[in-house]
């Protein structure tokens, strides 16, 4: 590594430049997470010279000697083959700050900041920021079908701020996702952007902007498919299947931080998108039904085993939770089996908490009190404090031992169930 040079580390301060999200973030008075820094008219040799050390492997980033942020070279980028990596970038000391700004996705974000303090603005960034709308920079935005799930993800992240997506933005998100580009994405990119998106306050937006778009049908076509089938009134006065789902998703993000429980609640009614539609609006079976697909698009975006376990109990088990005070001690211990409780006791919790979304995420529903939470919790604490070091002390063996294991765990059900009853 290059010996740090602090003569030429100062006398490149006016070629430095804050962009993107920190400079869009510091607008907006939020809290700065990351900084990037975008340099002009400087060489790689001159950064190599000053103590910088070379990272990049696409284009020339560099790490700072001393606060060790990233500094990146003023590029271009030039369109060539289908997905988000074809691009051949051009990188030299005369690429100027509009041009290497113009290739961004947003005018937001194709912001600068000057170590002087000037601030620079060529594409009306600051105008959107006031206006609250999410604008593309050029009609480049086309080229990189990533963008449509990166502005999803931002309508969703400042939806807070009332932030919409332009008109003519949004024309170009359909006519990429028209295009198929969006099947030149990997599986791992695209859950990176689901997975941040799910992790905001309102994940909800996301999905829904992609389902507007067109850009969901490509990515995730049985979740797409639960726009338009109904639901019976007296339980779903929302009626569409998609629209609950969204709905549902809304409410895990207000019960949970967890994005296993956000995505566990977005799969739980994916089974209603294969009901005969002569069937409607009744899906008898659909949480079986469902399991499928829950593995299918997990394998397809290699979405994490703590995900996936969670979505697959939540998809089959949503109603036996709904149904909680009706369950015989038995199918209530089968339940409890299935989520094996007695290992993991948080995924109880978890389940329960996709599955209370389910319930309020409907309309007239938000409100309500879900008493099948307290009274489930119940249950699986009776019945977990049941131990076997009991009846091995007893001199039982072998089968006997989990015979008499699952005798006094229906036991302890059956005794918070009659509590309950009187």
């Amino acid at each position: 590594m290059s010996a740090i040079n602090l003569d030429l580390l100062t006398s490149f301060q006016p070629h430095f430049y804050l962009v993107g999200g920190a400079v869009r973030d510091g607008l907006l008075n939020l809290p700065i997470k990351d900084k990037d820094y975008l340099v002009v008219g400087l060489s790689a040799e001159q950064m190599l010279s000053a103590g910088f050390t070379a990272v990049g492997k696409d284009f020339p980033v560099f790490l700072h000697p001393q606060t060790k942020e990233e500094y990146a070279l003023a590029r271009t980028e030039k369109k060539q083959g289908q997905g988000y990596t074809g691009f051949i970038c051009y990188s030299s000391p005369d690429v100027s700050i509009e041009e290497d700004l113009q290739r961004r996705d947003l005018t937001i974000n194709a912001i600068a900041l000057a170590a002087n303090g000037d601030i620079i603005d060529p594409y009306q960034g600051q105008d959107d920021l006031n206006k609250r709308i999410l604008r593309h920079v050029s009609d480049a935005f086309i080229e990189d079908p990533l963008r449509v799930l990166r502005v999803a993800r931002f309508a969703g992240r400042f939806r807070h701020l009332n932030f919409i997506i332009a008109e003519e933005t949004l024309a170009l998100m359909q006519k990429i996702s028209a295009s198929g580009e969006l099947s030149s994405l990997s599986a791992e990119r695209i859950w990176q952007e689901m997975h941040r998106a799910l992790g905001q306050d309102n994940p909800e937006v996301f999905f829904n902007t992609l389902q507007q778009c067109g850009a969901l049908k490509a990515i995730w076509p049985d979740l797409d498919k639960l726009w338009g089938i109904p639901n019976p009134a007296l339980w779903h006065p929302e009626i569409c299947s998609g629209l609950h789902s969204m709905m549902v998703v809304e409410q895990a993000a207000k019960l949970s931080d967890k994005t296993s429980v956000r995505f566990a609640a977005l799969c739980h009614d994916l089974g209603k998108g294969i009901t005969p539609s002569d069937k409607y609006p009744s899906h008898h079976g659909h949480e079986k039904s469902g399991l499928p697909l829950v593995e299918k698009i997990c394998t397809q975006l290699k979405i994490p085993n703590d995900h996936k376990k969670l979505a697959l109990k939540v998809c089959e088990f949503h109603l036996h939770c709904h149904k909680a005070f009706q369950l015989k001690a038995a199918t209530l211990l089968k339940v409890l089996n299935s989520l094996d409780v007695w290992r993991n006791k948080e995924i109880f919790e978890d389940f329960i908490l996709a599955c209370k979304a389910d319930f309020l995420g409907r309309l007239g529903f938000e409100n309500k009190d879900y008493p099948q939470a307290d009274f489930l919790k119940d249950v699986m604490n009776a019945a977990v404090a049941v131990q076997a070091r009991e009846f091995v002390e007893q001199g039982l063996t072998g089968v006997k031992i989990k015979q008499a294991l699952e005798q006094a765990r229906l036991n302890a059900i059956k005794a918070v169930i009659k509590n309950y009853q009187q």
